[in-house]
């Protein structure tokens, strides 16, 4: 906290520069959006202390299926775009989060189920359980998951073979 500010000033603070960053990711796809001549539509919202954007499209259009590639490949790549977009405009590292056509939201539920899978796994066998490798986001998903079943889990690797190891109580 800086000098002569409250924690209610820093949370506003906080507010202003993540509603920032999605204003200026925004901007940023919709500039790719036309470029690549696609249709869809971008929801900004601020989730656990980082923007969040999604690019949405009514239709059932497979085109934005072309942006999220095999395994959500190109997904990735576009929000390290985004992420140097916003950067090059606030000077701040951004770790906002880019969903396109709801699919880091089905991933999360998938990975929420596969650690909790995991977590009654190593409390029945009492063995740890050695995941596949994943990404960043997919480890922090299932993390949660083990957490939030009573265990704990680490990750081991190096990237990108990194993954999660769920241990027993």
């Amino acid at each position: 906290m800086t000098e002569g500010t409250t924690p209610a000033a820093e949370g506003v603070d906080t507010l202003s520069r993540l509603e920032q960053e999605g204003e200026i990711a925004a901007d940023y796809l919709e500039g790719l959006l036309d470029i690549a001549d696609l249709d869809g539509d971008i929801d900004m919202d601020v989730e656990a202390d980082r923007a969040a954007v999604s690019i949405i499209s009514d239709s059932t259009s497979r085109d934005l299926q072309k942006l999220v590639g095999r395994d959500g490949e190109v997904l990735e790549a576009l929000q390290e775009l985004t992420r140097l977009a916003v950067h090059r405009e606030t000077g701040d590292r951004s770790r906002l989060m880019l969903d396109i056509a709801g699919y880091r939201a089905r991933k999360r539920a998938e990975l929420t189920e596969l650690g909790t899978k995991a977590a009654e796994e190593a409390k029945g066998t009492g063995q740890p359980v050695k995941l596949k490798a994943m990404t960043p986001f997919e480890r922090k998903v299932v993390h949660d998951a083990v957490a939030a079943a009573g265990l704990r889990s680490e990750s081991e690797g190096e990237e990108p073979q990194r993954c999660v190891v769920v241990l027993p109580v």
